[in-house]
């Protein structure tokens, strides 16, 4: 079955359709959002989820929230732009591809101060799409520098979905495990259910499914049993943002993965963009942590489980210190070991390889 994560339906004046995420995989439905609170409402909601998929969303997003001002004043446009990107910007705090893709498209209306309003808007457009093409492009490069890192025969653990549901393209972490598997060489992957929202057991199994890849879901405490089987020889995952130091963020329960593979002696590997990196921060401590409402543990998918009365912690991501992370993949190539310098020195790179 061939989808689109999210794609924009035609001209200027057109919307943004996505998979509405939360119904997979019992329904596969696209939802059309016309109005930049139907945009904000899907990052909010996980209908379209992902770090390097919430840039794109939001870029589109920003097309969606200025489209009635095309025949406005340039001034009332840019105070709208204004708005509009402060108000994607609140949808969820620890994606940094959500504020990076917002910072771009501000940067390209105050670069091209000069034009109209409609043509300032056809060249958002124009913005949000080469954003998309570049995710695309990227997570293809992700796929092809980290196919090297796997054997053939290899047991491959993710956790949450890096797939082509949180990208432009055919994901992050997935990405490596396509290409490998369109290199020939045999693989199966093991997915965390990934709680409370079961990413891994609802869309990465699904998509792996889709590209005839075996993939056998686990329970996210059964990890360290199966690593112990001698059933799992990597883990890939993907971040939703990696501090200057490597430290990466990443779904709730990564950081317990990581530690899990360093006590087996297991390589564990985090593939992302470079607009994932965020050098503002010298460390992952300072990375905002997203918490998330109770109901999701407690009332999980309509269901009570947890007695009214009593309190839930929900934080949406942990993040899992450098020191136990193998590689970082990037569209650029990997980072052995990284640190604060490699980084650096591997962002100084100039293209995609």
């Amino acid at each position: 079955m061939e989808y689109q994560t999210l794609h924009w339906k035609g001209d200027a004046t057109g919307s943004l359709c996505m998979i509405d995420q939360t119904l997979l995989p019992t329904e596969f439905k696209e939802i059309d959002c016309w109005t930049v609170e139907g945009v904000w409402e899907a990052i909010k909601m996980l209908r379209v989820r992902g770090a390097p998929a919430i840039g794109v969303a939001a870029a589109y997003g920003v097309v969606v929230g200025t489209r009635e001002l095309r025949e406005a004043s340039r001034q009332d446009f840019n105070k709208k732009l204004t708005e509009v990107v402060k108000y994607l910007a609140s949808s969820r705090p620890t994606a940094v591809n959500l504020f990076w893709a917002l910072d771009r498209m501000s940067a390209l209306a105050l670069k091209e101060s000069s034009l109209a309003s409609l043509a300032m808007h056809d060249r958002l457009l124009e913005e949000a799409r080469r954003i998309h093409v570049q995710d695309r492009e990227m997570c293809a490069a992700i796929g092809r520098h980290g196919s090297e890192l796997l054997k053939s025969g290899t047991g491959v653990l993710t956790h949450c979905n890096a797939g082509g549901l949180a990208t432009g393209g055919d994901g992050t972490a997935l990405s490596v495990m396509f290409a490998a598997a369109a290199a020939g060489k045999s693989i199966r992957v093991y997915a965390d259910e990934t709680r409370p929202l079961l990413q891994g057991a609802r869309l990465t199994a699904w998509e792996l499914q889709q590209r005839g890849i075996p993939v056998t879901v686990i329970c996210d405490n059964m990890a360290a049993q199966v690593m112990k089987e001698d059933r799992i020889h990597a883990v890939v995952t993907g971040a939703d943002r990696i501090a200057a130091n490597g430290d990466a963020a990443n779904k709730i329960g990564t950081y317990g993965v990581a530690l899990l593979a360093k006590a087996h002696g297991i390589p564990f590997y985090v593939a992302a963009p470079s607009s994932t990196f965020d050098l503002s921060l010298s460390t992952g401590d300072k990375i905002p942590i997203e918490q998330r409402s109770r109901e999701e543990v407690a009332e999980g998918f309509g269901r009570q489980t947890v007695p009214e009365g009593v309190d839930v912690y929900n934080p949406a991501f942990d993040v899992t210190p450098a020191d136990l992370i193998t590689a970082i993949i990037t569209e650029r190539g990997v980072v052995q070991r990284p640190n604060r310098e490699l980084i650096a020195a591997h962002l100084a790179e100039d293209a995609i390889a």
